[in-house]
């Protein structure tokens, strides 16, 4: 239910400032510090329950949140949601949800680029056996040597070490208030 009623009033000069200050020390606007003071009013007084609920019975405006951020957080926060291609508030969602319920999040695109490197180990994997088979029968022209099966082992070993510190990089800037790490 969207707020479309006002109320109005004429206050001096003095308390219009104190109402400012109150505000601003709470990182409020006047307008919802003067909601909130009317919500705990007609609250306090007895308002009946049917009219206390629809004023705050509404759910989309609490699924809502508003986070007041300083200028150089705001552009921490635009780098790193732009290195992971998000927008910020996705990326500060799911880092928040990541806090709330201890988990360590990986975005889509990420997730994908992992699970497309282990696709190609894998068939790295199998065409390793195969070779491996071939030569242990004592095939004729298996067209490999032992330092080429050498050197794609050592591919595959760079590529896990790779993989893995990336895991450990992201698993960092996830958890870390500064982590200049990004992959």
């Amino acid at each position: 239910m969207a707020a479309e009623a006002f109320i109005q009033c004429r206050v001096s000069p003095t308390t219009k400032a104190a109402l400012r200050a109150a505000a601003e020390r709470q990182q409020l606007t006047e307008s919802a510090l003067l909601k909130r003071m009317l919500d705990l009013v007609l609250n306090s007084a007895g308002a009946p329950d049917s009219v206390v609920a629809a004023v705050t019975d509404q759910p989309a405006r609490q699924a809502r949140l508003y986070v007041r951020l300083t200028a150089g957080d705001r552009q921490l926060l635009q780098e790193r949601a732009t290195a992971r291609c998000l927008a910020p508030a996705t990326y500060a969602s799911n880092l928040l949800r990541a806090h709330l319920r201890s988990l360590t999040p990986l975005p889509e695109a990420e997730l994908h680029a992992i699970r497309q490197s282990t696709r190609e180990l894998a068939a790295v994997g199998r065409n390793l056996n195969q070779i491996a088979r071939a030569t242990h029968q004592g095939a004729p022209g298996a067209g490999v040597s032992r330092q080429q099966v050498w050197l794609l082992f050592k591919v595959c070993e760079g590529l896990r070490d790779h993989v893995r510190a990336y895991i450990s990089a992201n698993v960092t800037s996830w958890g870390s208030g500064d982590a200049t790490s990004k992959s």
